[in-house]
């Protein structure tokens, strides 16, 4: 398990709702995870909460967690698992999932 964090200049609702969007998936989920590129998602308040789990490789998850930032834009982190994947491995994969991931949300936040 890896756990990774970044702030994001957007608003949390447009990070999450691209994050969530199954046609941006293959932008930034790990391949591993696109089986199932729909997200179990929940909103509370100021946290945003998906979850994803590969159907054809059960031992990989993702968990994404979306804040409201007090100074404006969104906090975010990822859990990701893998059973497969080495510590130094996972951690890697997760910062570059969440480089992906704020990448994604430029380009959603251009296309606008």
């Amino acid at each position: 398990m890896a756990d990774a964090r970044r702030p994001m200049s957007a608003p949390p609702e447009v990070v999450f709702s691209t994050a969530t969007d199954a046609n941006r998936a293959t932008a930034w989920l790990p391949s591993a995870l696109l089986d199932s590129p729909t997200a179990d998602a929940q909103h509370r308040s100021t946290e945003w909460r998906a979850h994803w789990r590969s159907e054809r490789n059960p031992d990989w998850s993702a968990h994404l967690v979306v804040m409201a930032s007090p100074a404006g834009g969104a906090d975010v982190s990822l859990v990701l698992e893998a059973g497969d994947a080495g510590p130094e491995e996972l951690t890697g994969l997760a910062d570059e999932t969440l480089d992906s991931l704020a990448r994604e949300v430029a380009d959603n936040l251009q296309a606008s």
